[in-house]
């Protein structure tokens, strides 16, 4: 099988690849970054990488895991990840960009991407996520995408070192659809 690549208007989304990460190793590894994601080790360690992608292909091969590198057309510039995985029974999603990247409607349009996939190729009928409440961005992002509230919950975090509340969200198609600009 093929693998796939998702394009948006300023995007493309690909499998993350082992060239990858002397790219992404050093955004990641950002505290600002890695302190909004719940399984990223602050320092993030270009071994850390290596496992990643290796763990990405397994899981992919698996149909339990679908994670993508986020680039720029323009330039290729390697921007971040986003994926979809299966988590205790239910679909997650969930993205990240680098912190020069911030601000500039990248997380919408590939995580728009990423769930149109969802959706549309692989037949899930409802996806869930979450952000952590001192990262209100990552919540707009997903309020546009037609998200709504689903509790609440205290998240680890590896980088931070401890749990922190974290506002869940579910998305069914409908409400994708009725959010779609």
């Amino acid at each position: 099988m093929s693998e796939l690549v998702l394009v948006t208007r300023r995007l493309f989304l690909r499998p993350p690849e082992v060239g990858d990460v002397a790219a992404f190793a050093p955004l990641i590894g950002d505290f600002d970054v890695a302190r909004n994601l719940s399984r990223a080790p602050h320092p993030y360690p270009e071994s850390a990488g290596h496992e990643f992608v290796e763990r990405s292909v397994q899981t992919r091969a698996a149909g339990t895991d679908f994670t993508y590198a986020i680039l720029r057309k323009s330039d290729d510039a390697f921007l971040g990840c986003c994926g979809v995985h299966l988590k205790e029974g239910n679909v997650e999603f969930g993205y990240w960009l680098g912190k020069p990247f911030w601000g500039r409607g990248y997380a919408t349009e590939s995580a728009r991407r990423l769930v149109a996939y969802a959706f549309d190729e692989l037949g899930v009928a409802c996806l869930i996520a979450g952000w952590f409440h001192d990262n209100p961005a990552s919540g707009r992002v997903l309020e546009k995408l037609g998200c709504v509230p689903n509790g609440a919950e205290q998240r680890d975090c590896l980088a931070r070192g401890h749990a922190v509340y974290c506002h869940n969200v579910k998305l069914d198609r409908e409400g994708f659809e009725r959010a779609m600009p």
